[in-house]
């Protein structure tokens, strides 16, 4: 049966869906569909390289981390994913959260595109849409059947960075959002704790 707080999180989530919302990108005039496709490109060439490298996966998940630092609006993922809870977060824990963060992320995700070794992703189309563009992409894996990734991209930050990411369909930032939520219930709600625990997960 689900805790208090979880029902308590999840209530409040739903309440302040819109509020959290407003952290995210919106559309900036500044930033094109040629800028936005020529980041993705600039994206997948990076991921393309490190995953044709034939380095360790630790070597890769650092090449990785360096790239999701790069071309990934960071703190606006960061302060999405720790959702509500950021609210009583001061300044100092916000700041350790996103690195933290930052790391957790690389090495989840890297240890996902480790799998790719002797695949490519290809950018296919792009597309305007309320928070910035759409740009979707195919990843051809060895063996298996094409699957679509697609990256979300704005420039609210100050340049053209990528936001959100979908592989098969599955929303990055909801997925760590819910995941984050747990993690923190399983701590009875020590932010301080999570951050020092990261560096140990995904």
């Amino acid at each position: 049966m689900p805790s208090n707080t979880m029902i308590r999180r999840t209530f409040m989530g739903t309440a302040v869906a819109a509020a959290s919302l407003s952290v995210l990108p919106v559309p900036v005039l500044a930033l094109t569909e040629s800028g936005a496709r020529k980041l993705v490109d600039s994206l997948v060439a990076d991921i393309n390289k490190v995953i044709a490298s034939g380095k360790s996966e630790s070597a890769m998940i650092r090449e990785f981390e360096r790239i999701f630092a790069k071309y990934a609006d960071v703190p606006i993922m960061a302060r999405y994913a720790l959702g509500v809870d950021g609210r009583s977060a001061s300044a100092s824990q916000v700041r350790a959260f996103t690195k933290a963060f930052q790391g957790y992320i690389a090495r989840k995700y890297g240890r996902r595109f480790r799998e790719f070794v002797g695949a490519k992703i290809e950018v296919k189309s792009a597309r305007k849409i309320k928070s910035g563009y759409e740009i979707k992409s195919t990843a051809f894996l060895r063996g298996e059947s094409p699957f679509e990734v697609t990256f979300l991209v704005s420039d609210k930050s100050g340049k053209s960075l990528f936001f959100n990411m979908f592989i098969e369909g599955v929303n990055m930032l909801l997925t760590e959002r819910t995941e984050i939520g747990a993690l923190l219930d399983q701590r009875k709600g020590n932010l301080d704790r999570l951050i020092a625990d990261m560096g140990k997960l995904g």
